[in-house]
């Protein structure tokens, strides 16, 4: 547990974000401790929760289910069996029980699923009207991590293992045997094959990430109710505290087909949560992602694309939420997701402090934005804890060591767009 301590006997940093490394040293969130900050973070948390119970297990459906589909018409429509598969960190079966939830879909999520905004109407009514859970979000998380490599990790480059190659080739004969078209297309196109089930193991890795996410964001919830989470670095430290947990957490992919399991990415791969799934999923959705279509141009040659993929930015943590808060783009489906599940309090004060209901999706969206510099500010101690020294260490070596990690973390934030300065302004909505 990140403890709080005075600040290290060591000259103050002279980075432009001096303040914050300060407030990072002493065991501290990037985002400011406010009461009214927990409050939206904590609702936010919640919020996104409910919908995130969906989209683990139709993450999972499609990778283990669906497959390679050719048609996939309706790869939205999760069968009962994952709805009521039960969450690995919640209900009484848990190998580590983090919600004290039940372990089954979320019954917030069920009733939305059932009912919407429009009521009770056969599911396919639902979804041709856009009134349900937008996975479109979810796929394109899963693509900003497929295309992000280099970012630690040797998941990338096992698949591109001879091993890995034989095990979706068997897969790829099992899920088509019996139709000679489909096999007949993959002897002419194996590479198009191969492909598309390399997406479908960033399906499994995304679902398996936020399979961990939903019940940690659940449980959060539930200490808030109760009057046991009260600051915001104990909201960071929980976050730490369960990075810690269920970092050795397997990432693997399965295909089933009937009773068969097909094992394309195996557990004995030795895979890990925190290695393979949460970094890079820190780094692809929350630095990187893409310019969104639309708000960005993609005129390389007038340098309005960075030359390097390292250096996009274009993730939460540098968003404008104003021209992100646009119908189609990613983000914005995922606010709308959000918006079913408020709690109380947060849509109150929405209420006080919104122009509307025409405004409410991009004051979801700047509160997102500071929850996600709180996950981050858990991460960059998580790492800081594992790679070098305790915020008390008394090395004022080791203490100057922490200082530069912690200066090198804010470097990311010294481009124009990031929103870090924003997010310490209570009147930054």
């Amino acid at each position: 547990m990140v403890q709080a301590v005075n600040r290290p006997a060591i000259p103050e940093s002279q980075h432009p974000y001096a303040d914050i490394i300060h407030r990072l040293e002493a065991g501290g969130s990037m985002l400011p401790d406010t009461p009214e900050n927990l409050m939206q973070i904590i609702g936010i948390y919640k919020a996104y929760a409910v919908p995130m119970d969906f989209y683990w297990r139709d993450l999972l459906y499609i990778a283990e289910k669906v497959f390679l589909n050719p048609v996939p018409a309706f790869k939205y429509f999760i069968s009962k069996e994952y709805l009521d598969r039960p969450n690995s960190y919640a209900g009484d079966s848990a190998d580590l029980r983090i919600w004290r939830g039940e372990a089954d879909a979320h019954p917030e999520l069920r009733e939305f699923m059932a009912r919407g905004e429009t009521g009770k109407l056969p599911k396919l009514a639902h979804h041709l009207w856009h009134d349900r859970v937008n996975m479109e979000f979810a796929e394109a998380c899963m693509r900003a991590m497929l295309w992000h490599q280099g970012m630690g990790g040797r998941f990338y480059d096992y698949l591109e293992s001879d091993e890995y190659v034989a095990n979706a080739d068997r897969a790829i004969k099992a899920y088509f045997k019996g139709n000679p078209a489909m096999l007949g297309l993959y002897k002419l196109f194996p590479t198009m094959f191969l492909e598309k089930v390399r997406e479908l193991s960033y399906y499994a890795n995304l679902g398996l990430f936020w399979e961990v996410m939903a019940p940690v964001f659940f449980e959060m919830s539930d200490l808030y109710d109760e009057g046991k989470m009260t600051t915001v670095p104990e909201a960071m430290d929980f976050l730490v505290n369960g990075i810690f947990a269920v970092a050795g957490r397997p990432i693997y992919h399965h295909l089933y087909i009937g009773d068969e399991c097909i094992e394309i990415i195996p557990k004995s791969a030795g895979f890990t949560w925190l290695y393979e799934a949460a970094l890079p999923y820190v780094e692809a959705v929350f630095y990187r992602t893409a310019p969104f279509r639309g708000t960005k141009s993609y005129n390389a040659q007038a340098g309005q694309v960075p030359e390097q993929q390292k250096d996009f930015h274009y993730g939460i943590l540098y968003a404008d939420v104003f021209p992100v808060g646009t119908a189609g783009i990613p983000p914005t489906l995922l606010m709308q997701d959000m918006l079913h599940f408020l709690p109380d309090y947060l849509r109150e004060y929405y209420d006080e402090h919104c122009r509307g209901d025409d405004d409410i999706l991009i004051q979801l969206g700047i509160t997102f934005q500071r929850s996600m510099y709180n996950v981050t500010s858990a991460v960059i101690q998580a790492l800081r804890g594992a790679l070098l020294y305790p915020l008390d260490d008394p090395n004022p070596r080791h203490r100057q060591a922490n200082r530069q990690f912690f200066e090198s973390q804010m470097d990311r934030f010294l481009r124009p767009e990031a929103r870090l300065r924003d997010i310490q302004r209570r009147d930054y909505r």
